[in-house]
């Protein structure tokens, strides 16, 4: 991820809990590595633990997906993103209701 292409995701992304004052302890891995760790695995269609050694290892980089899945944080992020990106197209950013 380019450093202008984080400057635009990173006010997207949720604000982790210990920076809330919520408790917790900081993450190990920062969020754009674990972002950066995931559209690799997308964009080059291997599974979960054929992730190269470069990356965080496979395992906090699923758990890390797999919590903001369970929370619905990837459609918020995605939802966001792509209002966005229509805003800017000088298009409708409403969604018709499901």
């Amino acid at each position: 991820m380019t450093d202008a292409e984080w400057a635009v995701v990173r006010p997207l992304l949720p604000v982790p809990g210990w920076l809330r004052g919520r408790g917790g302890q900081p993450e190990a891995y920062c969020h754009r590595a674990m972002l950066d760790t995931v559209r690799y695995l997308v964009d080059n269609g291997i599974k979960w633990r054929a992730m190269p050694a470069d990356f965080p290892p496979w395992d906090r980089v699923y758990a890390f997906f797999r919590r903001w899945r369970d929370h619905l944080l990837v459609r918020e992020f995605h939802d966001r993103l792509r209002d966005r990106v229509r805003d800017r197209a000088g298009r409708d950013t409403e969604r018709p209701p499901a």
